[in-house]
């Protein structure tokens, strides 16, 4: 599925602590993301799944599917839990392409 870019936003990426007791997740390093258009919806992603943008999930090159990311802001200072179900993104110089809902709870959408 092909992520279309609304504008630059510098963030982290880790694999957030299974619970509370844990120390944090992994850090899966940085970089510049994208969100997916609202005219995906309804188009399967990679895993099979149908595209809904109202759910907080994401597409990443290498993490396996069901995978949960903690992607932060370094802007806003902002995060989210996404669950990957898709692969991408396919632009040049981004690390991760993340649902409508994604992007509104990190201040990323418009």
């Amino acid at each position: 599925m092909r992520g279309l870019f609304f504008g630059a936003l510098a963030l982290a990426l880790a694999a957030p602590a299974a619970a509370a007791d844990d120390e944090a997740g992994a850090d899966l390093g940085g970089g510049m993301a994208s969100y997916f258009s609202r005219e995906m919806e309804g188009n399967r992603t990679a895993n099979g799944e149908r595209c809904d943008p109202d759910t907080l999930t994401a597409a990443h090159r290498t993490a396996p599917f069901g995978s949960r990311i903690r992607v932060t802001s370094l802007t806003t200072g902002k995060s989210v839990i996404v669950r990957v179900n898709d692969r991408g993104p396919f632009s040049r110089g981004r690390v991760i392409d993340l649902s409508h809902a994604a992007a509104r709870e990190i201040g990323m959408h418009r």
